[in-house]
């Protein structure tokens, strides 16, 4: 396995001073933010550290040379919109931005996207899964044309309160999970693994790594720290960042070593991504910098 970051955290870099810090903290791989070139609508997102829109071979060739100079493979490109928005304006330009995502991986030759399925908030799950497949099958189709594969992570994505009671993404559950992968029957189409959010939902988050093992296309280690004592004054109908907290690997509630020796067991040999997004070490962009040398000196105790 190789262990990287989510460069989303590094907003204040540019492509070449973002790869310079992964680099410095021994990291071997980057899952790249290519957001559009816009302001950003949410935390974490509107990064962009590839301009996919107007990426050519000689800028892809320029970005890989750096990369590779430092030791630093591209695990994926990052783009994490809602492909299903009932706001079709919204939901074409995530699409269209999609598309520029496929083109660009196929051309660096990272040959994967992360992103989210999406999810229409007003319409029951039934509804959400017949538009899912209108949507993506077109998108598929040319993912497998360009030879990229898709891995969409796990998070419902309904932390505030516009996203809320919905949520902004529909592969939440390994039971929606069986369902998706049945309606979309494509090589194409995969995970990007991330623990912390079934912790919350009270999911399992060690099993589903054996029954998908053949769907892990990419893994996340971000920590979650559950808050009993405010879980049950709120209780499971509030929005979850109201009795929970994400934090660094180490630092909430997942066993680690569990989950690395479970990715061992099912003889997971890909990228494996750092996620930050701990709000206790975002007082500077120096501490921001520093729970990425944290994160990592932890998981190099399972990760070698």
């Amino acid at each position: 396995m190789k262990l990287g970051i989510v460069s989303a955290i590094f907003d204040q870099s540019d492509f070449e001073e973002m790869i310079d810090i992964a680099a410095e903290n021994g990291l071997e791989c980057v899952e790249v933010a290519c957001w559009p070139k816009e302001k950003a609508t949410r935390r974490y997102a509107g990064v962009s550290h590839i301009d996919v829109a107007n990426l050519d071979q000689e800028k892809a060739d320029y970005l890989l040379d750096y990369a590779n100079k430092k030791g630093i493979t591209l695990s994926a490109l990052a783009y994490y919109p809602n492909p299903l928005d009932e706001n079709l304006e919204k939901r074409e330009k995530a699409i269209s931005h999609l598309y520029c995502l496929i083109d660009a991986a196929s051309l660096m030759g990272t040959n994967l996207v992360t992103t989210f399925i999406g999810r229409m908030q007003s319409k029951s799950l039934s509804e959400n899964l017949d538009e899912m497949e209108k949507v993506w099958k077109p998108i598929l189709s040319y993912a497998e044309d360009k030879q990229v594969r898709i891995a969409v992570e796990n998070c419902p994505m309904l932390f505030t309160e516009d996203e809320w009671p919905g949520g902004q993404n529909l592969m939440t559950t390994p039971a929606i999970w069986r369902e998706v992968f049945t309606r979309l029957d494509s090589k194409a189409l995969g995970l990007n693994y991330d623990p912390s959010h079934f912790v919350w939902q009270q999911i399992d988050y060690i099993q589903p790594l054996y029954e998908f093992k053949d769907k892990l296309y990419h893994i996340h280690y971000k920590d979650i720290k559950l808050f009993p004592e405010k879980l049950k004054d709120v209780g499971v109908m509030s929005t979850p960042l109201k009795y929970m907290s994400p934090k660094l690997p180490g630092l909430g509630d997942i066993n680690w070593g569990k989950y690395v020796s479970a990715l061992t067991d099912i003889g997971y040999e890909g990228f494996t991504c750092i996620e930050v997004e701990d709000k206790s070490f975002e007082k500077n962009y120096e501490d921001v910098k520093k729970s990425v040398t944290l994160s990592t000196k932890y998981l190099r105790n399972f990760v070698c």
